[in-house]
């Protein structure tokens, strides 16, 4: 397929829509169902990039959700544990320990579920149907991934009455050392950002603490390839191999780490007690219990816990997860990673990681008040390396 003609482009105005290679070559993709977007098409190569470069550097099946241009999160396959898996929507999943896969999709899409509500879904590795089943009751846009086994394929080609976008990619393909792109009619090009993000990228440990343990080298690289392929300016936090908390595209570095620290607490808020034990009503939908669970845990839990309203949605009335008993749950949180795209330029950033259980923390370093920020985190005990390297994505 040499080219292939969209509906539009990024809005319904923009027409005259497609994908092509600038070489007259045939594109390194094959659409099995459906028929992508612009949008579907943008989130499905920069997917792909990220999954195909986590699973060759930690060598373990790796999927991301992703939503406008930027994952919602990035996993590679750990098994799950029980509130995991509950917290996740996906205790029911038969053959799910049996499938690393479907651990790390059921992961990435767990994480931060109302964000990857719709969302593009890229797999490192062959599709199975384990895997399809998750997928097949989540609102997603459609996927890519190298291949799919026969009974994957005909599982997903049953979402969205048989329109579900399934792209299959030449796991193979190269693309050129430059690349281009035109904005207001002008071409920019460069060189393709190839930087190889593994383990030997983090020997730079600039803290009195040196340790790096295993799990903390695997998180700080999932942190990193995630944060190559989120619209910058970004922070990532990374825990249990999986990104837990990502924060794209702001303008402030101490605002990305604030907003994505408040998802990585999210997501280990989602699996108290308090939180697994909601008495749901039977006919309550994942999306609805997700919002459910948001509220339940904002600052105004009342809009669903008051007389009248905490019927619609539940047996019985829950108790109150207050905000002090979230805070004594996250208190005792450690373990985390915290990666940067660009330098830290203030201690504020390590002292609100802190709050979210960071213990390790990877930035290229460079800053003037670099040594306020290793200060920072000598404080805290933490290890933190300069990997000499911006990440910028745009």
């Amino acid at each position: 397929m040499k080219e292939f003609v969209l509906k539009y482009g990024c809005n319904p105005n923009q027409k005259n829509s497609k994908i092509y290679m600038e070489d007259g070559t045939d594109l390194p993709v094959e659409i099995l169902n459906g028929r992508p977007g612009y949008i579907n098409f943008l989130d499905a190569f920069n997917s792909w990039q990220l999954v195909k470069e986590l699973d060759a550097a930690l060598n373990m099946p790796a999927a991301t959700s992703f939503k406008h241009v930027s994952p919602t999160s990035a996993a590679v396959g750990n098994p799950l544990s029980d509130a995991q898996k509950k917290a996740f929507f996906v205790d029911d999943i038969e053959g799910l320990d049996e499938s690393p896969l479907a651990c790390a999709y059921a992961r990435a899409r767990g994480t931060d579920r109302q964000s990857s509500f719709g969302d593009w879904i890229a797999l490192s590795r062959e599709c199975d149907a384990t895997t399809a089943m998750i997928i097949k009751r989540e609102v997603s846009d459609g996927i890519i991934a190298p291949s799919y086994t026969d009974e994957a394929l005909e599982i997903l080609k049953s979402k969205r009455k048989g329109s579900y976008n399934i792209v299959k990619i030449d796991p193979n393909y190269v693309p050129a050392e430059a690349e281009k792109k035109q904005v207001f009619g002008i071409t920019f090009e460069q060189g393709r950002n190839n930087l190889k993000i593994d383990p030997e990228c983090l020997n730079n440990i600039v803290t009195e603490n040196k340790f790096l343990s295993e799990d903390a080298k695997r998180d700080l690289v999932i942190a990193l390839i995630t944060l190559k392929y989120t619209q910058s300016n970004s922070v990532c936090y990374a825990y249990d191999g999986q990104a837990i908390g990502v924060g794209a595209g702001q303008q402030s570095r101490i605002l990305c780490t604030r907003l994505a620290g408040s998802k990585a607490d999210l997501w280990h808020l989602r699996q108290h007690e308090k939180c697994l034990s909601l008495p749901f009503r039977a006919d309550i939908g994942r999306p609805d219990r997700d919002n459910c669970i948001d509220i339940y845990l904002s600052e105004n839990p009342d809009e669903i816990l008051a007389d009248g309203e905490w019927q619609k949605f539940f047996t019985e009335c829950p108790a109150v997860f207050t905000k002090e008993e979230q805070r004594a749950y996250l208190d005792t949180i450690t373990g985390v990673s915290l990666g940067s795209d660009a330098f830290f330029p203030f201690g504020d950033n390590i002292e609100r990681g802190k709050r979210s259980g960071v213990s390790y923390v990877a930035q290229p370093g460079g800053s003037v008040r670099d040594d306020q920020v290793i200060e920072t985190c000598n404080k805290y005990g933490m290890a933190m390396c300069f990997t000499g390297t911006r990440l910028f994505h745009h």
